[in-house]
């Protein structure tokens, strides 16, 4: 049995038994080397902080030590000493790209350089103040006159001093979960700072709150979409911004906010610095670094091919949603799991899975973009407290979740890029801590797998559950199909609607969604027609009075017909319902 040592004096050994328990409460940070038998060891004192020797502000490493962390990850060593400003004013801060796997600490490693130079130029702000104070009671004393009185400090919630925001910081962020994140964190560092303000801006919370929180702020965090609602109502200036962070990047232009960055860009004009961090150096992100910084320094700490080492990856391949669920359902019920995720790929998925896993038992809630901002906090803070167990979430949350309780990560719906993947898995495993990512897929999806695959550069281990194998093979080579048990495929689907084929499943017949339905594939019976009719022909394509056209599959590219067929001898004229005769017939563009 190993003993536990307590460092006193000249670093004597002690046994435990030799202490009370409040002595082994107050132990210091030690290095425990060759323990001996008897249960003697040499305690040492434990490695130096290595934020020091960055030299950062005392109060920002005060701060870190309070969180719990004492040596700098790989990117935050690499980033920081580059990040902070350097003695050549000609070149005092060097733009940066930074490509770092979530979970690596990538988030410290711009809001300390930042944090730093903010309270140094506020430090000297407050120096040059009192200077300049001084001298001036020193020439009205000379003058014989009264000493001036220091300038009070106007209340900034006061209607009668209000002046719009004019921070010197900016962090841009593509979700508002990511942008509370770093806020979040942006506060706990400068916890031991005086008036330094931080404030958040993301959508979907009340307008008043945010402008109040803006006053004197010196960092804002910020969503793209409410930073430029506050800015064109004159709530905020962006004129005076120095640094300006783009944290996940490649987000940013998958969710379409480029013409944002590109306002942002133009209104920061005058900032002295800019840090893009993203998962890859794709050509598009490159791109967009050439348009918004001035002669880059990359910062490369790990590739798509060495991201998430300490994840364990498993695949279940599922012949359909329901052995999906079954699949899910067993490991749910697996006792290790502290907390888990359970990533959708559609809110409809997502809130049917959420009520289905309520439903079993299971302490689960839904986290997705048509939620209230006020409804997705609550559930993240329950999450986060340990309140919740399992969040059924959309990519949504792929980004901006850090919770180290999170030992487990389902993929049951697959995400639409191999790079949101990499994201999804990352919520667990964070900061060196081990997780497990299972991904559940049909064999329709196959190509979805291939891409990750490829993108990862590590293939799956597909496993099975005894009990629940898959009873279908997946088909060699082709593309994916999805003709399993009875279940239609897209593609067949999609060109059976184009050329007007009665809608029919893959291998079963039946519906092309599920047999037990509406011949039609969508739970209608026969005879659902808009006019009667038993057919898939539904009257679309015909239009109205006003000219409006009905919306439908197709428009036909002949005149229409209708349930009813021309009988022979009706020199082919096309049957019309009595309750249309009297409309003039239009033919559809």
């Amino acid at each position: 049995m190993t003993d536990t040592f307590d460092v006193q004096g000249d670093f004597a050994p002690a046994r435990t038994s030799d202490l009370s328990p409040a002595q082994i409460s107050d132990f210091s940070p030690v290095q425990i080397l060759d323990i001996s038998g008897d249960g003697v060891a040499q305690a040492l004192p434990a490695a130096p902080n290595g934020f020091l020797k960055m030299g950062l502000a005392d109060e920002l490493i005060r701060a870190v030590e309070d969180m719990g962390f004492t040596q700098p990850t790989a990117v935050q060593e690499q980033t920081i000493p580059l990040a902070l400003p350097t003695d050549d004013e000609a070149a005092a801060h060097i733009d940066l790209m930074v490509s770092s796997q979530t979970g690596s600490g990538k988030t410290a490693a711009f809001l300390l350089p930042v944090l730093h130079t903010l309270l140094k130029q506020q430090a000297d702000a407050e120096t040059k103040a009192r200077v300049d104070f001084e001298r001036q009671t020193a020439e009205a004393l000379a003058r014989g006159e009264e000493a001036p009185k220091r300038p009070k400090r106007k209340d900034p919630t006061s209607s009668r001093n209000f002046k719009a925001a004019t921070p010197g910081a900016l962090i841009l962020c593509p979700t508002r979960e990511l942008a509370q994140q770093v806020a979040n964190d942006a506060i706990d560092l400068v916890r031991h700072c005086r008036g330094l303000r931080v404030a958040n801006v993301v959508g979907g919370m009340p307008y008043q709150m945010q402008i109040a929180r803006l006053q004197n702020a010196d960092l804002v965090v910020a969503t793209p979409g409410r930073l430029l609602d506050l800015q064109r109502s004159m709530q905020i200036k962006l004129d005076k911004v120095q640094f300006l962070v783009v944290d996940e990047g490649d987000r940013m232009l998958d969710l379409g906010f480029a013409d944002d960055l590109a306002e942002v860009n133009q209104l920061t004009i005058a900032r002295k610095q800019t840090m893009m961090f993203s998962a890859t150096f794709a050509p598009r992100i490159q791109q967009l670094a050439a348009r918004v910084m001035r002669e880059p320094r990359r910062i490369q700490i790990d590739n798509p091919q060495q991201k998430h080492v300490n994840i364990k990856q498993v695949l279940f391949w599922a012949d359909n949603a329901q052995h999906k669920r079954k699949l899910l359902d067993h490991w749910l019920r697996d006792t290790t799991i502290n907390q888990a995720i359970v990533f959708a790929s559609t809110q409809i998925e997502c809130d049917g899975l959420a009520n289905d896993l309520q439903q079993a038992g299971f302490d689960a809630v839904a986290l997705h973009g048509a939620l209230s901002q006020g409804l997705r906090n609550r559930r993240l803070m329950a999450l986060r407290q340990g309140h919740v167990q399992i969040l059924v979430a959309t990519d949504v949350a792929a980004r901006g979740i850090d919770v180290p309780t999170i030992t487990h990560v389902f993929n049951f719906g697959l995400p639409m890029k191999a790079e949101d993947y990499t994201h999804r898995i990352g919520r667990t495993g964070r900061a060196g801590r081990d997780g497990l990512a299972v991904t559940f897929a049909e064999f329709r999806d196959r190509r979805k797998i291939f891409d990750i695959e490829g993108y990862t550069k590590q293939p799956f281990k597909a496993e099975t559950v005894p009990g629940l194998e898959p009873q279908q093979r997946a088909p060699q080579g082709g593309r994916p199909g999805g003709d399993f048990a009875g279940r239609g495929s897209r593609d067949n689907h999609s060109r059976d609607r184009k050329f007007g084929a009665p809608r029919t499943g893959g291998l079963g017949g039946g519906g092309g969604f599920d047999q037990r339905r509406g011949n039609d594939g969508y739970g209608r019976k026969p005879g659902f027609g808009d006019f009667g009719s038993s057919g898939r022909n539904e009257g679309f394509g015909v239009r109205n009075n006003d000219g409006f056209a009905p919306r439908g599959d197709f428009a036909p590219r002949a005149p229409a017909t209708f349930s009813k067929p021309a009988k022979p001898g009706d020199g082919g004229k096309v049957f019309v319902p009595r309750d249309i005769k009297k409309r003039p017939y239009k033919p559809a563009n």
